[in-house]
């Protein structure tokens, strides 16, 4: 048999916080739609895509530029605070666990053997 590292269990915490991430933004559809008039397929499309964005982005962290690509989604998804201002907040939240994560990350990394 093989050897096999552990894997870096930052990884669940990211896989964690975009599956956490994708439903809070698919429930911001319904809020833009109902409380503040914004037309459904701007919401759906917006909201809608990046729930999706997040979730086959958390199949994808076996690889190395899904981090970075996690990173520029957080962006992202603050950016949806100008369709739904309560995603500003939200979008920081969920940003400062993807913050947490890269530095769990960086931490385990530094702590296991080579």
């Amino acid at each position: 048999m093989g050897t096999r590292t552990a894997a870096n269990p930052a990884r669940r915490l990211f896989a964690t916080v975009l599956a956490c991430e994708a439903i809070v933004v698919a429930l911001a559809i319904p809020v833009a739609v109902s409380v503040l008039d914004v037309d459904g397929a701007t919401a759906g499309g917006v909201c809608g895509g990046l729930a999706v964005l997040c979730l086959v982005l958390a199949g994808l962290l076996r690889f190395p530029w899904a981090i970075t690509a996690g990173t520029v989604l957080q962006v992202l998804i603050v950016a949806t605070g100008f369709i739904v201002p309560a995603m500003f907040f939200l979008g920081v939240v969920f940003g400062a666990l993807w913050g947490t994560a890269i530095w769990l990350g960086h931490k385990v990394g530094r702590a296991q053997p080579r």
